[in-house]
């Protein structure tokens, strides 16, 4: 016969349990399960016999993508749908790439750089180029995060192009790593929960850091070119490669529905999902695992030339079986677009028209009207699913100690 003991302590960070089987003085198998709080704890393991298990230990989101690739309107995206603005440290460095929400904290994988500007051109290399990162300090600093402490990180300042000193970092719920390398070293790619990559084409990637660079940055269009073909063998050698290991590939192309176009301003974009994800299902079009072709023009979405056409269908991607939903053409009417999200299924809303209610909410960030907008902002809402269900999940293995 056994008998189980449950001790509860208020938790602040984490609610861990602490399961240490006894015998009482008639022989009865006794277990004693204790409720405390993890924010402090400096180990996990095993504790005078007994077994620590710990739920609601910060969940880690990679987003990887090139430079000017829309990772910081991702990231207003996904911030977005857990509520409240993201928002620099308050009274920290104002040129700090961190952004931290109730829910959520954004740390720009930049701020790992072990060579500035100046130490990248005297050793020939480029931010692309893993000798110019510390992925040691990168490993060590998500892993204490995702373990619950704090870490002083270091801050990389775009402007000056200097490593300015660190910055504390306390634990968020969501971390998201986001930058060049989150997937590239073997062991911050298994501490991530959930991993998303941003593959845009080189006419796209071209375009929209033209966009960016020229009209925040203030660089000029020689300088911009040179420095995509600088970046271009670094990326194919050690960025491009992570998609492979990627949950979602979020793929922007040129459109199919004008021939020979090659203005750039109408988007094809896919949203490649890999099956066999815990915590995430797929997004299908209609039918579950059927190959789907839909021109949703007419009277209840409007469309101007060229038109829009969505398909979606399963396929492989790097020997994975993904599915894979596209959208090819632009919104005319973002009101509009709820009549396209009620086709979609497994899109992870919390009420009917949500999708839209968010794209809506955000008209003015780039890609609202085409296919990088609609898929960013469904995979945030996947996003919040994974989390609550991880979180659910946590939640429940100490009461299942209980049983035991």
């Amino acid at each position: 016969m056994a008998v189980s003991t449950v001790y509860t302590v208020q938790s602040l960070n984490s609610t861990c349990s602490i399961s240490t089987p006894t015998k009482t003085n008639l022989g009865i198998q006794q277990r004693h399960v204790l409720f405390f709080n993890a924010g402090n704890r400096t180990n996990r393991g095993r504790v005078r016999g007994g077994v620590i298990r710990c739920a609601g230990d910060t969940i880690v989101i990679g987003l990887a993508a090139d430079s000017g690739c829309g990772k910081s309107t991702f990231m207003r995206r996904l911030t977005s749908v857990f509520g409240g603005a993201a928002e620099p440290p308050k009274g920290g460095n104002p040129d700090s790439n961190t952004l931290i929400s109730d829910t959520t904290t954004v740390i720009c994988l930049d701020d790992y750089h072990s060579l500035d500007r100046t130490g990248r051109k005297v050793e020939g290399v480029t931010a692309l180029d893993p000798r110019a990162n510390n992925f040691d300090l990168m490993y060590e600093q998500v892993k204490a995060l995702k373990d619950g402490k704090a870490v002083d990180k270091p801050i990389y300042n775009h402007v000056s192009g200097l490593l300015d000193p660190p910055e504390l970092i306390k634990p968020p719920k969501i971390l998201v790593i986001e930058g060049l390398h989150p997937m590239y070293d073997e062991r911050v790619r298994d501490l991530l929960d959930f991993s998303i990559y941003l593959d845009i084409s080189d006419d796209v990637k071209f375009a929209w850091k033209i966009q960016r660079d020229m009209a925040e940055r203030g660089h000029s269009l020689e300088s911009i070119k040179a420095s995509i073909e600088a970046r271009k063998p670094d990326f194919d050698a050690y960025i491009d490669p992570q998609k492979q290991y990627a949950d979602a590939v979020i793929e922007v192309l040129p459109t199919q529905l004008i021939p020979d176009d090659n203005e750039g301003k109408v988007l094809r974009v896919k949203l490649i999902m890999k099956e066999g994800v815990k915590y995430f299902s797929p997004v299908y079009l209609f039918d579950e695992g059927s190959t789907i072709s839909w021109i949703p023009c007419g009277r209840k979405l409007t469309c101007s030339y060229p038109g829009i056409k969505f398909a979606y269908g399963p396929d492989t991607y790097f020997d994975n079986e993904v599915s894979v939903l596209e959208m090819d053409g632009q919104f005319d009417r973002l009101d509009e677009l709820i009549y396209v999200e009620s086709h979609l299924s497994n899109i992870s809303t919390k009420f009917y028209g949500e999708i839209t209610q968010q794209m809506l909410k955000h008209a003015d960030f780039p890609g609202s009207n085409n296919g990088t907008g609609l898929f960013q902002t469904i995979v945030g809402l996947k996003i919040r699913d994974l989390f609550e269900q991880i979180t659910a999940s946590r939640a429940s293995a100490p009461l299942e100690a209980t049983k035991a």
